[in-house]
């Protein structure tokens, strides 16, 4: 799945275009009621394009019962008139461009789809990629990768005509593949991660593409889903090894299925689904717009950007945009949020700053301004909160469906003391994009801080099996956090704070680790890193004690001296608290430094003989 320069209109001095030629093409912006399209190829060309993908959406909605088919990240969509400018986008292989039929390039503030119209049929390759997305807005856990990619070629094939649709007409390629090349077992299919070397490298790659995509047309065509549906739930919820549960699922042993499958293979009888047309794809009313030369830059830049390969290329061509056109807001917000990834965070201030006055109206600018702050340390400084909050509400207002947006906001929210606010927004986020594991991950916390910790359980336990090993620890951490404080509650209220939550703007990952693997269709998919401390493993304990004094000379930490009889013997502990404000106390209790002679409960880590750092507190 899933991580020359283009011929434009001459501009001033020649500054940005490697040449300047007379038969240079015009860039046009097609809009359709759903895309952009953005294409040198000539405004007919674009209108096929867009309407190629609001017919994918509709049919995608039509066979999806409550299929969600706006997607949670903006899309932008380029189509290359010609091999030679599509390449300059290519991820690098050894330094040197691939050679792909289209692109998918993800981000959490825009995705980009890149084509090459020059081929005959470029469609299938990016219509994998964009079911891959549509997926993504409709199922809220991970599933193998066999499935993802069988589900993405099976609706990669949708024929459409002005009356009806074909859906599920088996890639000719995928039969060659398989005849020429050999199978896989289907146990041994059932086995690859994205991880894998079958999925990342070699033939054993693309038969695995191929046999994935035969076996979902399998399932279909012999109304199998719900025995899919039944497989993962005994993989994945009870650890059934993976032979048994095909067994217990299919009915049929892993050898049986092998041949079954190969079978219904070579009898090349395969079924497709006609469907009528679906009625609401708007066919006429496009707009067409011709592209500046400084517009369709900085759309080229900006995906530049957003690439592994080309992000230091991408901060010199917004720079040469701006040479030319010192107020060109695109340009300005792209390169503050080039130095917002670099950390120079004065210089993005003022860049997103000097966006915001020549287009208030772009909802990417007050996002990436609220990404500023947060990362400026606003969850924990509440002056900049009110700034935040507002940024972030008038990025939902120009683009209700961007989620990143909610999930911030829902953050800031819960730290501006508005939980309620706060929850809602960070389950529209979850609900925009129900597969993002950041978003689930914050929601259980926020649940968490609410005390109710059956919601943020069910959350967390979901995510035990994450591929993050990073986000891995952190679940691990957060679930015997909230099993301790389940018992703890047993003893009489607790107030709960919210841990501080991963860098929502860290920098992204980048590199061959974040790309599909796809033969046809690479993406730069980016993984967000978790800015927390790494695990404290460190087990908790528990003491009950005397505060015999407390010292605030040195904010926001505290160091308590606690005196705590066992038997016969009294132990003087000096108890560290990193952050009073930020310390969970029992419902009720408030922080005092003037403690003298105060009796409490404290849940501790041992830092060293007789010194603790204290997580929990209460009074008794």
């Amino acid at each position: 799945m899933r991580n020359c320069f283009l011929s434009l209109v001459c501009v001033v001095a020649c500054g940005f275009v490697p040449s300047c030629r007379a038969d240079a093409p015009q860039w046009v912006e097609v809009k359709s009621p759903h895309f952009s399209v953005i294409t040198d190829a000539g405004d007919k060309r674009g209108r096929e394009v867009a309407m190629r993908f609001e017919q994918m959406r509709s049919v995608f909605g039509a066979l999806m019962t409550k299929a969600k088919v706006n997607l949670s990240v903006p899309l932008q969509i380029v189509a290359f008139r010609n091999s030679k400018e599509f390449r300059d986008f290519a991820p690098l292989w050894h330094g040197k461009p691939g050679h792909f039929a289209g692109l998918f390039q993800a981000g959490e503030d825009r995705s980009f789809i890149m084509l090459d119209l020059s081929l005959d049929n470029p469609w299938q390759v990016v219509f994998h990629e964009y079911a891959h997305q549509l997926m993504n807005a409709n199922v809220n856990q991970a599933l193998d990768p066999w499935f993802e990619e069988g589900f993405a070629e099976y609706f990669s094939t949708i024929e459409i005509d002005n009356k009806e649709a074909k859906v599920g007409r088996p890639s000719e390629y995928a039969y060659r593949v398989l005849q020429q090349m050999g199978w896989m077992k289907t146990a041994d299919l059932f086995r690859v991660q994205h991880n894998s070397q079958t999925y990342n490298e070699g033939d054993r790659q693309t038969v695995f593409y191929a046999e994935s995509g035969m076996l979902v047309h399998y399932l279909y065509d012999n109304k199998l889903l719900a025995k899919v549906t039944q497989y993962f739930n005994l993989k994945t919820n009870e650890d059934v090894p993976i032979e048994d549960a095909i067994q217990r699922a299919f009915g049929m042993t892993s050898a049986q299925l092998d041949k079954k499958l190969q079978n219904y293979v070579s009898s090349g009888r395969f079924l497709f689904y006609p469907i009528p047309t679906p009625p609401d794809i708007v066919s006429s009313g496009y707009t067409v717009a011709p592209v500046s030369a400084a517009d369709s830059a900085a759309v080229l830049a900006d995906i530049h950007l957003h690439s592994a390969d080309y992000q230091d290329k991408a901060i010199v061509e917004f720079q040469e945009i701006l040479k030319n056109s010192p107020d060109h807001a695109a340009a300005l917000r792209g390169l503050g949020y080039a130095y917002l990834r670099k950390k120079q965070y004065d210089e993005a201030a003022d860049y997103f700053h000097r966006a915001a006055q020549f287009d208030s109206k772009d909802p990417r600018v007050h996002y990436y301004s609220a990404m500023l702050l947060s990362r400026e340390g606003s969850f924990t400084d509440r002056t900049h909160l009110p700034e935040m909050i507002k940024d972030l509400e008038i990025a939902i207002s120009l683009d209700a469906n961007f989620a990143d947006p909610y999930m911030l906001l829902g953050l800031a929210q819960s730290y501006d003391g508005d939980r309620v606010k706060g929850l809602e927004n960070m389950r529209k986020a979850v609900e925009l994009s129900p597969r993002n594991e950041m978003y689930q991950f914050n929601l259980a916390q926020m649940y968490m801080s609410n005390q109710q910790f059956d919601q943020g359980l069910a959350l967390l336990h979901g995510l035990e099996k994450t591929q993050d090993p990073q986000l891995a620890a952190h679940v691990r951490q957060s679930i015997a956090q909230a099993e301790q404080i389940k018992s703890l509650m047993k003893q009489g209220p607790v107030r709960v704070r919210l841990d501080p939550p991963p860098d929502a703007s860290d920098d992204v990952k980048t590199g061959e680790e974040g790309r599909s693997p796809d033969p046809l269709i690479r993406s730069n998919l980016p993984s967000k890193t978790l800015s927390r401390p790494a695990e404290d493993t460190r087990p908790i304990q528990y003491v009950q004690g005397t505060i015999k004094s407390v010292d605030c000379s040195v904010p926001p930490s505290a160091v308590m001296i606690v005196v705590v009889e066992t038997g016969a013997t009294l132990k003087t502990w000096k108890m560290k608290v990193a952050d009073v404000s930020q310390l969970t106390l029992r419902a009720n209790d408030k922080f005092s430094c003037d403690w003298t002679k105060q009796k409490a409960g404290v849940n501790y880590r041992v830092r060293g003989d007789a010194e603790g750092d204290v997580i929990w507190l209460g009074l008794q």
